[in-house]
């Protein structure tokens, strides 16, 4: 097969780019051009910092900055209230302006290169997380924190002094 005629076979398996990609395309993707990503810095007024409990094959277990990746044509602060929809279940109020742009790398080719995006978010400490049958090492289980947590993710280091931040 050519490449014109492979490049064909893979559009025609995407329904609409800008709602998402099947996984395989998607990881292919991510093995020949960084993601973008929008991270979600989510304080209360107490300056605790919102983290999110994380366990897959790519970024391994700990607590991490809730985001996501940004699909074809989306502006960042769609993705930005679209994650804190998903992740969070309340949609949080953001400074528009990034506090931060960070380039990373990873050893594994598979989602081993992205430019994430670091927006302020506030939710107020009267939130509490809806962890309704998690336990706290469960994916996607929420919690304030009050200081930077030691498993922290790895790749999420670069956040260390905003979340330690009680601004």
């Amino acid at each position: 097969m050519d490449t014109k005629t492979a490049i064909k076979f893979l559009e025609n398996q995407i329904k609409n780019p800008s709602i998402g990609l099947p996984e395989e395309i998607f990881f292919f993707i991510s093995r020949i051009t960084p993601l973008v990503n929008v991270d979600l810095l989510i304080k209360d007024e107490k300056g605790r910092t919102l983290l999110s409990w994380r366990n897959d094959k790519y970024t391994g277990r700990g607590w991490h900055v809730p985001g996501g990746i940004i699909r074809f044509k989306e502006r960042f602060e769609k993705r930005l209230l679209k994650v804190s929809k998903i992740e969070i279940g309340k949609l949080v109020k953001f400074d528009p302006i990034p506090i931060a742009i960070n380039q990373v790398t990873v050893k594994r080719n598979t989602r081993g290169h992205f430019v994430s995006i670091l927006y302020k978010c506030f939710l107020s400490g009267k939130f509490i997380p809806k962890n309704k049958g998690l336990s706290k090492k469960d994916q996607g289980y929420l919690m304030w924190h009050d200081s930077c947590p030691g498993d922290l993710l790895k790749c999420h280091n670069i956040y260390k002094k905003y979340i330690e931040d009680k601004k």
